[in-house]
Formats: C-alpha cells, structure tokens, sequence
C-alpha cells in the first residue's frame, strides 16, 4: 500500500467525518476537498475544480433552470393539481405517486433530471397539502435513484456495462434495453413499501421550511390571536340575505370574509366589499379564531366545513397569506381610512388588524384614520402583494412570497424541455449540452430572465457536488480503488454464487458512496467477472450486479440527486444515515434474491 493510497483513505475518512459531525455545512466539506487534494498532491489544481464544469454539475444547473421555467410558467401547478387529483390529501398516496412516477421516468432520462424536474411540484404539493416536505422529497429522489435500473438507459453505470463486459478478449453477450427491468420494478416496489410502512418512524418531520398556514411564525408572535382560514357553507335554505356589515362579523366574532364562491364555484370574490351580500349557496372563506367561527356558523346556521374545498388551490399556501406592511412617511394612504381608499376593491387584499404603538386594532378598521409608521395586517394572494410592493406606500416586513407567474409562456416552457430530451434520446447530445440549450433557450424567450435562472440555482448543490468529484478522482488515481478490490477479491478464494455476488455488491455500493458510480463501474466489472469465472459463476450475473449495485447510494448526501434534495428537505447528514441504512439492505437483499431466481 503506496503512501498516497494512505493518504487519500486519510481524507476519505475525514470527508466522512465531516458529514457525520457536520462541524461545517456540507458545501464547505465541498470546498476544503477542492483546497485540500491539491496541497497534498493528490489531484493536480485542474483537477481539484474540474467538478465545477463537470457533465453531472453543470447538468444539474440546467435542469434546475429548466424546472424554475416551468414552475414560473404555472406548469408545475398543474402537475401538482394533477397528483392532488388522484392522491387527495393522504401523505402515503401522496409520497407513492411522486416517488413512483420519478422513478418511472428515470427509466428513461438520467435520475438528477428527473428528480430536479418533480421538485418544484413536489414541494407545492407539500405547502398545499401541509405535508412535510422532508418526507416527499426523500422517498422522490431514492426512487428517482433507483428508478435509472429499469431500463438499460436509466443510470450512466448500465448505459456502459454492455461495453465493459470484455474478458480475455471474448466479448459476452448484451443485455437489451429492458432486461434489467425486473430487477429494477422489484426494487422500486420494495423502496416504496419502505417508505409506507416505515416512513413515519425515519425521516424527519416538519421544519421551519414547512410552515403551511397562512401566517409566518414571526407574524404570529405579534398577531397570534387573529386565528386562520376557514370555510363555510351557506345552505339552500338561507333566508337573510345581509349585506357583510349589516352581519357585524369583525366587531361580534372577530373574524374577515376574505373570499367567497357562488354559482356552484364557478364565480370566485376576493377581499369582498362590506356591501357584499351573503347568499344561499355561497362558500365563504374566513379569517378568525376557531372557536369564534365556531360560534358564528352555529348561530347563523351556516356549515363550518373540516377543510378548504373551493379555494383549497387559490388561497393554498403556495398561493395566498397574510402579510405586515408598514405606511412608510410618504404613503398616500397615510390621513385616510380603510373605507377612503378602497383597499379591497383597489388590491383585492383583506385588512385583518392595524398594529400601532404597543396596541394591535382588530376592529373598526375601516373608521381608523391611518398614520405613518402603522402596521397593516392584510390578507391576499401573492401576485396581488407583488404588485403591492412595487408601490412606495407599504414596506412589508418579509420576503413576498410566491411570484407573478406567465402562463402565457407555458406552451414555450414545455417545448425547450421537449427540445432538450429530443436531444438526449434521439440525437445522443451530451446530457449538460442538451439541458443547457433548454435552459439558454427558456431565458432567450423569456420565460425567465437571467438574474432569475440564476437566483433558482441551488449553489449549496453545486460546491457539494464540485468537491466530491474531485475526491472521487483520487481514490481511483492512487489506485486505493483497486488495491481495496484486489485485497477482497483475493481472500474470497472460491466462493459460492451467492456469497461472490453480496460481495460484489457490498463493494460496488461502498465505492460508489466514496467515488464516483462510473469510475466504480469501469473498476470493478473486469474484476467481478473474472472471479466469476474462477468461481464457476455467470460472469454476465456478476457484471450485472456491479451496474445495478452502483445506484445503492443511499446513506450520505453523495449522489447528485441526494445532493440536490438536501436544502429544499432541510435533512441533515444523519437523517440520510437514518433513512438510507434500511434502504441500503433492502436494495441488496431484494437485488440480490432477483439475481439469484431470475438470472
């Protein structure tokens, strides 16, 4: 063992540390790989960056624009209403029908486009239905993972195999485009029976990225009391025909009409006046304390409904909320009244209360005479806020969430994407030049601008990802690569089928953790297959077994897809140590028993 095989399993195991630990965010431990394995002559400098303009990084990139052009096209909404469609609210179904989608269509395309395309989607999915995200997105990407073993085109390590599978000069025959197949839909089965069944006790719950009702924590801290969204149903047999004030519902129950549908849902009000009238049939939408609009649906005789139903999408929280702006000293709506200067009507946005000094007003709100440096409480959509905010009279306290969308541009939006996957499958484009012409394509046509493709870029990903290809580069270059392979293989000595091909295995799924699936890929299927023949095994079996065992990659954030999922789930290290343990031996038993009684 030369000093710097030594010396790159030293870093190795720092690199680990360093996850495990997490004395230093991940895309740091990314960026002392790509300062440390120069300095002590492991990679040259070149090298040390290559990671950065690598085919996989700079895909990653792409695909991420792509996907922010067909979330900003509304594309991903519809995708979302879809799913929603045929999984309701349940988080089995829910978390089954991503995960398993994404794995279908990274049968097809490579897994990180898959998984980067399902992410806007999915996580809409999980501020509607309040979800925890962190426990879509890790089911989606293991799946899209796994998902590139249905096909022989879905993973960079079986797209290569036919070629590698040369011993002795005889070349063994081909596998065909689906006769990984079975492996690989006993595989994603067995992940998402994983993931229903034991889901609830291994990943994590909701974080502060999974605020799902209408008000963020910091303005719940100041306006607590207001309370949340709520729908009613008016009946048939509704007689009082009121208009709104006349009903006194802010002074009586504390509580704001926000929206109303009529018509059976065809027509839908937003921040209606005070001389709206309440009609037999209507759903109204209500912001107030339960208890109150508890109080208030018994003693009008309306029927408090267990969740939203006819705006369950419009006022969702991907696309509503309350926010605080602040009357800045030169607002014009500073000496006048609610009532003056028909906010509703104006902004289709709803005063909830009017915070000034130490005092919060939750009603009258309409007779106050505003000042400079109030403090208004208002309920709305976010596109109407966004239009809210290029105006000097507001300063809202937070980032408005949401944004403008152009669905307009949704037909342009699809036809890059279908432009780039042209490219991949029927033309053979490298996978980062095909995405790239998508993506260059989005801006040019302005479904986004520049500054917003690179705002949705997810650097984090990038120096993670930038760092561990280089580290890669290293274990194979010293050779710790194939002195550890050579060791295990010789002390095998003639193994039986089974125990030669868990071995291969357990070593294909250990580089591929470590380096990268291709490089452990190239490295271990020559050497798996002429110990299969030593042994007397199939050495196509064990060749097979290295392809599909280079996408067990479960326990650290190392794959691009692991990599890409770990900031939008809010995971840390461990929570993929949690999760990925049990899928880790899952894959191997359920891979390894398919082998055996199938091949």
């Amino acid at each position: 063992m030369t000093p710097e095989i030594v010396l790159v399993m030293a870093v190795l195991a720092f690199a680990v540390l360093l996850f495990i630990f997490e004395w230093v965010r991940v895309d740091v431990v990314g960026i002392i790989m790509m300062v440390l394995l120069p300095l002590l002559g492991l990679v040259t400098p070149k090298q040390a960056i290559s990671g950065l303009s690598s085919n996989a990084v700079v895909s990653i990139i792409a695909v991420i624009i792509i996907g922010a052009g067909l979330d900003k096209t509304g594309v991903m909404n519809t995708m979302a209403r879809l799913i929603l469609r045929f999984a309701g609210k349940s988080e089995t179904r829910i978390m089954t029908l991503i995960a398993g989608t994404v794995a279908g269509i990274s049968g097809f395309m490579q897994n990180i486009g898959a998984a980067a395309l399902f992410l806007p989607a999915a996580r809409r999915i999980g501020n509607q239905t309040g979800v925890p995200v962190s426990r879509l997105l890790m089911p989606m990407g293991f799946c899209a993972i796994i998902g590139g073993c249905l096909t022989l085109v879905g993973s960079s390590p079986l797209i290569l195999l036919n070629d590698l599978m040369v011993v002795g000069g005889k070349h063994y025959d081909s596998f065909g485009l689906f006769g990984v197949t079975p492996i690989g839909l006993l595989l994603v089965a067995a992940a998402l029976v994983y993931f229903i069944i034991f889901g609830r006790f291994i990943l994590p719950g909701k974080n502060e990225q999974d605020a799902t009702g209408p008000m963020s924590t910091i303005l719940a801290d100041t306006y607590g009391g207001i309370g949340s969204l709520y729908e009613l149903h008016v009946p048939e047999t509704w007689t009082n025909d009121q208009e709104l004030k006349a009903l006194e519902l802010r002074p009586i129950y504390f509580s704001t009409v926000v929206a109303i549908a009529r018509d059976n849902g065809k027509k839908h009000l937003f921040a209606p006046g005070a001389d709206e009238t309440i009609m037999p049939g209507d759903h109204m939408v209500v912001v107030g304390p339960q208890e109150f609009v508890a109080h208030m649906a018994e003693n009008h005789g309306w029927t408090l409904q267990p969740e939203l139903s006819s705006f369950a999408e419009e006022l969702s929280p991907n696309n509503a909320g309350i926010m605080e702006g602040i009357v800045t000293p030169r607002s014009e709506l500073a000496g006048h009244t609610l009532a003056d200067l028909r906010i509703r009507d104006r902004f289709q946005v709803s005063p909830l209360a009017i915070f000034r000094g130490e005092k919060v007003f939750v009603s009258g709100l309409t007779s106050i005479r505003i000042e400079s440096g109030d403090a208004l409480l208002l309920h709305g959509r976010w596109e109407m806020f966004h239009l809210l905010k290029d105006k000097p009279d507001l300063v809202f306290t937070e980032t408005v969430k949401g944004e403008l969308l152009k669905p307009e541009k949704a037909k342009i939006a699809l036809m890059w994407l279908a432009v780039s996957l042209v490219m991949i499958l029927g033309f053979h484009v490298q996978l980062s030049i095909a995405l790239l012409t998508g993506a260059l394509g989005m801006i040019l046509t302005k479904v986004l601008t520049i500054d917003e493709a690179y705002l949705s870029v997810d650097w984090m990903t990038v120096f993670l990802l930038g760092g561990l290809i280089p580290l890669g580069m290293a274990v194979e270059n010293t050779g710790a690569a194939k002195e550890i392979a050579d060791t295990i293989m010789a002390t095998l000595g003639t193994p039986s089928t089974l125990v030669l091909l868990s071995v291969i295995a357990a070593l294909t799924s250990f580089f591929t953790l470590v380096a990268s699936n291709v490089g452990a890929t190239v490295l271990l299927v020559p050497l798996s297959m002429n110990m299969a023949l030593n042994a007397g095994v199939d050495p196509r079996i064990a060749a097979l077994t290295v392809a599909v065992a280079a996408s067990n990659t479960f326990v650290l954030p190392t794959h691009q897809v692991n990599a890409l999922i770990m900031r939008p789930g809010g995971y840390k290290t461990i929570d993929y140590v949690r999760a990925g343990a049990g899928m880790t031996v899952l894959y191997m038993v359920v891979m390894i028993s398919a082998l055996m009684l199938l091949y």
